[in-house]
């Protein structure tokens, strides 16, 4: 038998540390690097190369980022329940490079896309739309996108993690450093593809712009599996979501149960035992969910006193409170689907601004409009470091919180900002629109400047915001789950922009009345279309205020204040990918 001092030689010697981070860091830079630069320009090429309208080309884009995200909430919960972070990770990256490799080869074969047109811009009337078989060989390489997605974005920093031991000081360091590091490569390689490979692929060659992201992605594969001998393999612990499923069908068991009258003493609440989660005391909000502790006549415990001989009858007030803070959560999480739906615009319709503007810088060069993105991710860059080293010592001294702000004072200081940019869209739009009808001249594409960096610090408070806040307020067994939360959310915004974008186009444009989603901008009104987003926002934020109000945050976390860092560095610039 192993001594106690052999046990923790071989748990020390187990995590491999930064030896592994050449093939994770490798994997997760070309990772980036591909999948950005596939996805960054793909309206334009939907539009250009595809000729689809639109209107089709935005809520197909919508809808696919939609699905994008919600895969991850699916690898998530496989990931932890099945098959463990390697192989999720492993198969992701695969079907990643299968997915990119269809859709390079729709550009590269002449007989997987349609003829080429007179209007190179945007699809005119004189061109060929895609056949069904085009359509669906595109749309079978953005499925195996979504698969890919599915078990990339939610595994991909938390196995790097997993390679350092955290019971060790210089693992600890380590972490720290490999989240430095993950930040840093994720937001090089996000400006490389928004800027090189867009370039190439409007002003070179499509086949040329998508086989290079197609290429690091192989790369990416071939970076992940040459390690595999050195990863620490952490085996699945099962599914979170089990007790939360035997509180709530204890609690419709005991439906018609009386409420207790002192719930901290009648409910059933043994000794707390997990090593995992913290103690979490008794609250009033959602009672009726204590009548799963509350004990009847016919609820028996095992020999041990401690725990139900039925768990599907009885839960312990542990369950029941963590089954709470999933139910608070989502009020708060549910205001966050219009601010995607706003940011959304800033890949989609933005994006066809650009491209009815003067993009020119000098004679000779021209700013790709799928570009202007990496205003936002500059702009988000940018404050991160200003806002932790000047801002928040500064009003930390007034609100005398640790973070300056609250969690939720900083997601709805996102939300306002979000408004903030629609409003500005809006009066850029209308200003485009007008010299462009009235006196026939392309405003300059640098006035798209502020609304893309007022929302890159919309996303700074909002987004990391609510990573911080799904991290904090979630059980920490479903700390994986909090994760992908945050593409839940984004997963609703782009449906739901896809629905409004649908129901817009439908309902306007009757009789002598402009369709404000018009094909041509110039004969549209897409500055309205961006002020009752704008409305929608303000009526947003009035429900996120009422509801923050309302929320208790939970108890003291005891979590790992590492990994929290991480996990904000982890989706910073989610919404960009």
């Amino acid at each position: 038998m192993e001594s106690k001092e052999e046990v923790e030689e071989l748990t020390v010697t187990k995590h491999k540390g930064w030896k592994a981070m050449p093939y994770v860091l490798g994997n997760e830079t070309f990772e980036k690097l591909g999948s950005t630069g596939m996805l960054s320009n793909l309206i334009v090429y939907l539009t250009t190369v595809f000729h689809m309208k639109q209107v089709d080309a935005a809520i197909l884009l919508n809808v696919f980022s939609g699905t994008t995200n919600l895969a991850p909430v699916v690898g998530a919960f496989l990931s932890d329940s099945y098959f463990g972070r390697y192989a999720t990770l492993g198969f992701a990256c695969v079907a990643t490079f299968l997915g990119m490799l269809l859709v390079t080869l729709t550009a590269g074969i002449p007989r997987l896309h349609p003829p080429h047109c007179k209007s190179l811009n945007l699809a005119g009337t004189g061109c060929i739309g895609p056949s069904q078989s085009q359509l669906a060989f595109l749309l079978g390489g953005l499925a195996f996108l979504v698969v890919g997605a599915g078990g990339i974005r939610p595994c991909n920093l938390a196995f790097g993690a997993d390679q350092f031991n955290p019971k060790t000081e210089s693992g600890r360091k380590g972490i720290n450093s490999f989240f430095n590091w993950y930040y840093f490569t994720f937001t090089s390689m996000m400006m490389v593809s928004l800027t090189i490979i867009v370039y190439v692929q409007v002003s070179v060659s499509w086949t040329l712009g998508l086989a290079i992201p197609t290429t690091a992605m192989f790369f990416s594969c071939v970076c992940f599996f040459l390690g595999t001998n050195i990863y620490v393999k952490i085996k699945p612990e099962g599914s979170p979501f089990t007790s939360l499923a035997q509180v709530f069908v204890a609690c419709i068991k005991k439906r018609r149960l009386k409420a207790v009258s002192q719930p901290e003493k009648e409910l059933f609440d043994p000794p707390h035992t997990s090593l995992l989660n913290s103690k979490l005391h008794h609250t009033d909000q959602f009672r009726f969910l204590d009548k799963a502790a509350t004990r009847a006549p016919e609820d028996t415990l095992n020999e041990d006193g401690l725990s139900p001989t039925n768990p599907w009858r009885l839960c312990s007030i542990q369950k029941v409170e963590e089954a709470k803070c999933l139910l608070r959560v989502i009020p708060i999480w549910s205001s966050t689907v219009i601010f995607y739906m706003a940011l959304s615009q800033q890949t989609t319709y933005a994006v066809l601004q650009a491209m009815n503007m003067d993009r020119h810088i000098g004679k000779h060069f021209q700013i790709p409009a799928g570009s202007f993105i990496v205003i936002s991710m500059l702009a988000l860059t940018l404050w991160l470091p200003l806002y932790d080293r000047v801002i928040v010592s500064a009003v930390r001294r007034i609100t005398k919180q640790d973070g300056g702000f609250t969690l939720l004072q900083r997601m709805g200081i996102g939300l306002v900002l979000c408004v903030i940019s629609m409003v500005v869209s809006g009066i850029v739009e209308a200003r485009r629109r007008r010299l462009a009808v009235s006196e026939g001249t392309l405003m300059s594409s640098l006035w798209l400047i502020p609304q893309f960096a007022i929302a890159g610090l919309a996303e700074a408070f909002n987004i990391i915001g609510q990573v911080e806040f799904y991290y904090k307020q979630f059980p920490e067994n479903m700390r994986s789950v909090s994760g992908s939360f945050l593409f839940l959310g984004m997963a609703a915004g782009n449906y739901m922009s896809s629905l409004f974008v649908s129901v817009v186009h439908k309902t306007t444009g009757h009789g002598r009345h402009e369709n404000w989603l018009n094909e041509n901008l110039n004969h549209g009104r897409l500055d309205f279309f961006y002020y009752v987003i704008a409305g929608c926002g303000v009526v947003n934020f009035v429900y996120f205020i009422f509801f923050a109000r309302w929320y208790r945050y939970k108890g003291a976390d005891s979590g790992n204040q590492v990994a929290e860092i991480g996990m904000k560095t982890m989706n910073s610039g989610a919404s960009h990918v």
